[in-house]
């Protein structure tokens, strides 16, 4: 049990270890896979992929098309504004030195997943495809900031177009044979080779989730990984709860 507790602690905690960011970034893949999914079985947008969105603005400007345009550049726009939360976050936590200063970020993410799944299916608004697309893009540019602070903007776990180029790059490496004597080899990196496959793969498979759980069972599909987000961040949070009541004069 204390190792699960220092565990927890650690995952989503401010002392990071490279372990520990593939772990996060893992879970953080998969969870974009489902969300990315379930929005386009919903409501026809992918709301990871910011390269179409921003694609189809441009060519809806031109073909015609208002309502696609408006969509568009709303997910543009909230995924910025996700984004931006995230630093604010971060950033309000790290001036503090709070143990939660990634986790805070996790924790509201996770919260509006979670609000997502529960009332979505309720939401009788006429242009309630938007507000889909606004909470989605929203999550989806919050969790790609977070990932990419914590790694050193090394890992984002929803620009699949970037990680595949890695992909190809590395295994160009492996595919490359140096015959020019004097000059240093061509070195593969075959763990980063590792993680990129691992995220990729795990992208993938929570699309397929995504799919599969909302044809089942509609938005309640995201609540699991929900709930899974809240746990991984819940013990830095806690920590800095009981350090706050410590030093309180009235605690």
């Amino acid at each position: 049990m204390r190792r699960v507790r220092e565990y927890l602690l650690t995952v989503a905690g401010p002392v990071r270890s490279p372990r520990h960011n593939v772990q996060l970034a893992a879970l953080l893949a998969l969870n974009a896979g489902v969300l990315n999914s379930v929005g386009f079985v919903a409501v026809s947008a992918y709301t990871s992929h910011m390269t179409g969105l921003t694609a189809s603005v441009a060519d809806h400007m031109v073909l015609g098309g208002s309502a696609i345009v408006v969509t568009g550049l709303l997910g543009i726009a909230t995924f910025v504004a996700g984004a931006a939360a995230c630093a604010v976050l971060f950033n309000w936590g790290r001036r503090r030195e709070l143990r939660g200063r990634y986790a805070n970020v996790l924790v509201l993410e996770a919260l509006l997943v979670l609000l997502f799944g529960l009332l979505a299916e309720k939401f009788a608004w006429r242009h309630r495809d938007l507000a889909f697309v606004a909470v989605l893009c929203f999550t989806m540019g919050m969790q790609n900031a977070i990932i990419t602070k914590i790694s050193g903007a090394q890992i984002r776990t929803t620009h699949v177009t970037g990680m595949i180029t890695d992909i190809g790059i590395e295994l160009g490496k492996l595919a490359y044979v140096s015959r020019t004597p004097g000059l240093p080899p061509v070195v593969p990196d075959p763990r980063k080779l590792g993680i990129l496959g691992l995220l990729v793969g795990l992208f993938f498979g929570g699309g397929v989730l995504g799919a599969i759980g909302y044809l089942e069972f509609g938005f309640a599909t995201v609540l699991p990984l929900a709930l899974v987000l809240l746990a991984a961040a819940a013990a830095p949070l806690a920590a800095d709860v009981r350090r706050h009541r410590r030093r309180s004069p009235t605690g």
